[in-house]
């Protein structure tokens, strides 16, 4: 009979920790940090692009230095920024992040900008495949990004279900930080249209 309950007592506990899910918080915690892995590398492969498009630009728009120093230092601000796993845990610094690369987006955005003054630059070949390489980059980075944010939501979902919530809680795997917008607030707001310009 002490057998007996013994087994019993095992086969309940077994039963238990599958039910709580804590192998299921590995996995999903995995799978955001190599999301979040491919997302970082992406970003890396765009700020290693940025060197040669600015020395390319530079060598036809040189009097553009103030756009030049801006995309330079942009991509300085992205590359030292310590991306660590403890990111995903922390909203602020997760934030921080966004910040920096979106900061970059937008100074290689007045970058291209200006390319549409040189049309010799335009006609360029290394320009031309420097472009076409960023544009591919970025693409890639939409896809990483997209991937990371059903990731986590797929975690953020087990953390805050039931009973699963509970194992979340005793094990401290809080909700992760997922992308957003930064003028989500300007977005959502319809486009103002004025045809009597």
């Amino acid at each position: 009979m002490a057998k007996l309950f013994k087994w019993l007592t095992m086969a309940v506990l077994a039963t238990m920790l599958t039910a709580c899910g804590y192998n299921d918080f590995q996995a999903k915690d995995e799978a955001t940090k190599a999301a979040w892995s491919e997302v970082v590398n992406q970003y890396q492969r765009r700020a290693d692009l940025i060197p040669n498009l600015v020395n390319t630009v530079k060598g036809y728009a040189s009097h553009e230095r103030e756009t030049l120093e801006s995309v330079t230092k942009a991509r300085a601000a992205a590359t030292s920024f310590q991306v660590t796993p403890e990111v995903l845990n922390d909203p602020q610094a997760f934030a921080r992040f966004q910040q920096v690369q979106g900061e970059l987006s937008s100074a290689l955005s007045r970058l291209m900008a200006i390319s549409e003054n040189y049309p010799q630059l335009k006609a360029d070949t290394s320009f031309r495949d420097l472009q076409s390489q960023l544009e591919g980059t970025e693409n890639r980075i939409t896809v990483a990004r997209q991937r990371y944010i059903v990731a986590v939501q797929e975690y953020n979902v087990l953390a805050r279900s039931f009973p699963t919530n509970l194992t979340a809680k005793v094990f401290g795997y809080a909700v992760k930080p997922s992308f957003t917008v930064e003028n989500e607030k300007a977005i959502s707001a319809p486009p103002a249209v004025n045809f009597d310009k």
